[in-house]
Parts: structure tokens; sequence; C-alpha cells
């Protein structure tokens, strides 16, 4: 049930959208469709369906809409992404051709390792995209940002924090000793972003995409759909199309620490913009627990150690070349 004040917002924008020109209201059907930061629609019209992203409060000061439209379009071009219609990169208002298919969830992947495979190796393809995306997705720039966000509106930072920004200037450091050749990655693989339509994986939704290390969207995904080391191989030997070295391991475990911190720090970014999709706050926290155990697992030195003193050889060419379908034949 969509509250008018809502709908009248939503018929409000669809009235400015040259894309909608000349639609009457009575003819627009809405649904509602889950998200955590932004207010998206199904919208039909005469039959088709399309959707629209309508951005959240507070959301324009840690992303870029224009970098956005550019690597979303660019993904959108090889069937990646689904159909970008409309975007103004202004306020970030998007139509987008609507993919009709099964969104995924993190209990899914874990019971169906065909589709783990499946997702893994559209990451696979983001990463070989062959084009360089917009912007640079650093991950030690954003908690930057993200704590000027926080102190800017007087948030205190857990006691635990400390510790943990220690540790993870260590995980910094050893990132950087052996780094890897940025990819166009599309850096927030949350799995609600993979829709299957069982002929295509889709992965949506373009905020956070940049240049990176292709391991953080492998590290970041693991944690997303909490994976199993049993899982985590599945996905790894399906990603790179057979067994991995210990060391990209390592490198995996060392992308979890930060993925944990990172979001946690986002989580208090919105519940500090006031955003009632979820309890932000109690989600930052369970974050910071999980961060924090990670760091005190008894591997953690070792891995620290292994990605440190890591040769480049050890991390070259993980993504392939070409381009690739979703179960791992080639395209031209």
């Amino acid at each position: 049930m969509i509250e008018n004040r809502s709908l009248d917002k939503v018929y409000s924008a669809l009235a400015t959208l040259p894309f909608f020109e000349g639609v009457l209201r009575e003819d627009v059907r809405l649904e509602p469709l889950g998200s955590l930061t932004n207010t998206s629609y199904k919208v039909t019209v005469g039959g088709d369906d399309y959707m629209l992203r309508l951005p959240g409060e507070g959301t324009g000061e840690y992303i870029d809409r224009g970098t956005e439209e550019h690597n979303a379009r660019l993904a959108a071009g090889v069937g990646i992404n689904a159909p970008v219609l409309y975007f103004d990169p202004a306020d970030g208002t998007m139509v987008s051709g609507y993919v009709e298919g099964e969104t995924m969830d993190a209990a899914w992947l874990r019971r169906h390792p065909e589709t783990l495979v499946r997702a893994a190796r559209t990451l696979r393809r983001v990463h070989s995209l062959g084009r360089d995306f917009e912007y640079r997705f650093d991950v030690s720039g954003m908690i930057e940002r993200y704590l000027e966000l926080l102190h800017r509106r007087g948030v205190r930072l857990p006691d635990v924090y400390i510790r943990i920004e220690r540790e993870a200037g260590k995980v910094s450091q050893a990132l950087a000793a052996a780094p890897m050749p940025l990819l166009p990655c599309h850096n927030d693989p949350w799995p609600a972003n993979f829709i299957d339509t069982g002929s295509r994986m889709y992965l949506v939704d373009w905020e956070f995409s940049g240049m990176n290390d292709p391991f953080w969207d492998l590290g970041d995904f693991s944690v997303e759909t909490s994976l199993s080391p049993a899982q985590d191989r599945t996905m790894m030997e399906a990603y790179r199309g057979g067994a991995a070295p210990p060391a990209l391991y390592s490198r995996l475990e060392l992308y979890k620490v930060m993925s944990d911190l990172l979001w946690s720090l986002w989580s208090l970014v919105e519940h500090a913009n006031g955003n009632p999709a979820d309890d932000f706050a109690a989600y930052a926290q369970e974050r910071f627990g999980r961060c924090q155990e990670r760091i005190d697992s008894p591997g953690f030195g070792r891995h620290l150690k292994v990605v440190r003193n890591g040769r480049r050889s050890t991390f070259r060419k993980v993504a392939p070349r070409r381009h690739e379908t979703t179960d791992g034949r080639a395209i031209r």
C-alpha cells in the first residue's frame, strides 16, 4: 500500500520526466520495490513496465550521480545492467527497463551453488568489460568521507572503532604492498542487486561503481551473502575458471574486514540521516562486531603477512580479457 503523500510525490516526478510526457495519472500503475536508501517503483504504462528510482535523502553527499550514469549505461550496453532509459545527473532520478526475474537473496545463493556460480561469473563479466569506469572507488577514501559526515552530524563512534581503525590501517598497508590492476567494479554486490531471469543474470544499482581492486567485489559479495569457506571456494573457482592460489584467499579475507568496516560507517550515516528503511544503528553495531571478530581470528595476522609479502605475479590476470556470458561462454 502506497501512502497518498508518496503517490503525489511519484506522480509529480513522473510529470516532470520527458520520458512520460503526455501520460495521464489514471493510465499509470505503481508497485513499490524494496530499497534501503532510495525510493523505487515498478511503473506500468500501457502494458510496458519500467523502474523509477528517486534518490534518497542525503545520498548526494557521497554519490556522484554523473559518474553513476556513465557507468550504469556502460554496463547496460553489454547486457549486465538493465537498460537505462532516462537519467537526470543533477538529482539522480532514473528510469530503466524493468527486469522481470528472481531477485536474489543470501539464503538462495547459499542453497543453490549453480546460482552462486552464475553470480560469480557475472562479477567476472563486470571486471572484464574492457573499458574504464569513471571514478576511483578508494576504500580508505570512502571511510574518511563517512567519518567526515559523521563528525559534522556529531555522531559518536563506538569504543571498538579505535582498535578496528588501527588494524584496518594494517590491512590497507598490506593490500597496497601487493597491488592488483584496477578494473571496473560494481562495489556494492549485495545479493538483492542480482536479478536472475533464468537466461541471464543482471546486476543493478551502480551508485558506488568505479575502478577498484576486483577482490573488493568478491570479498564484499562473500560478506553480504554470508558464504562459508567451501562456498568461497565455489565462488573463487567459478570466477577464475579453476583453482585459486592460497594467497588470493588471504586477499579475500582482508577485504572482508574492510567491507564490514566501510558499511558499518555507511550505516551510521544512514541512521544520522533519519533513514526509516531499517534499524541502521543496530546494523552498524552488528557489522562492527563482526569486523572485530575477523580481526581477532587466529588467521588474521597470517593473511596480513601472506598478502604483504605476496609477489605481483601471484595476483596478476585474475579477470579474463574477453567478454563472457553468465554461463561462462565467450561472446564476440
